[in-house]
């Protein structure tokens, strides 16, 4: 399944949805609890409840991800990485277990303009976010990617979250239905 037609599949008029229902799944891990802020605002920009769920990794069991249409995963940039327990998830899926299976990814990251140090700017420049790594991750299990990673900015290490950011993050999730 392409790329196109999973996003017209995800954004069917609710009447054809009936018949040909969008499982879409939103996972993440979340320390300071700005990624899950995010998650579930992309969450509830998705769909209803019945269509779409948002879970924290460790509560995804391996059969969640069977007959999704929509696969998006996110988390906080940690020494230029996605956590841990992301990187687990994504590598304790199946090769190839996500063809026909929308996917994208999105990160919380600390803006490099707001960075002192010439040092850590170029390192961000070099190493990038996470959310790069976990869209790669997911295509290399047969995903296709809807839409670019997205990172969503919070103000420090801890957060909070920039102001305007769960308002971007939803209408993130809005093009993944114009893809």
């Amino acid at each position: 399944m392409t790329a196109a037609l999973v996003a017209a599949l995800v954004c069917l008029p609710d009447a054809v949805k009936e018949a040909v229902p969008m499982k879409a799944l939103v996972v993440y891990d979340s320390v300071f609890g700005n990624t899950e802020q995010v998650a579930l605002a992309i969450g509830n920009s998705l769909g209803a409840k019945e269509d779409v769920a948002v879970l924290r990794v460790t509560d995804v069991k391996p059969e969640r991800l069977n007959d999704l249409t929509l696969l998006i995963v996110g988390s906080p940039t940690q020494k230029f990485r996605p956590t841990k327990a992301i990187v687990e998830f994504l590598g304790s899926i199946p090769a190839n277990s996500l063809r026909g299976v929308g996917v994208s990814a999105f990160d919380t990251r600390i803006s490099a303009a707001h960075v002192n140090s010439r040092f850590l700017r170029t390192l961000m420049r070099v190493f990038r976010y996470a959310a790069g790594t976990i869209a790669r991750k997911l295509q290399k299990k047969g995903g296709s990617l809807t839409i670019p990673p997205e990172g969503f900015i919070v103000e420090n290490s801890e957060g909070p979250l920039k102001e305007g950011e769960l308002e971007r993050a939803a209408e993130w999730a809005k093009h993944l239905c114009r893809s």
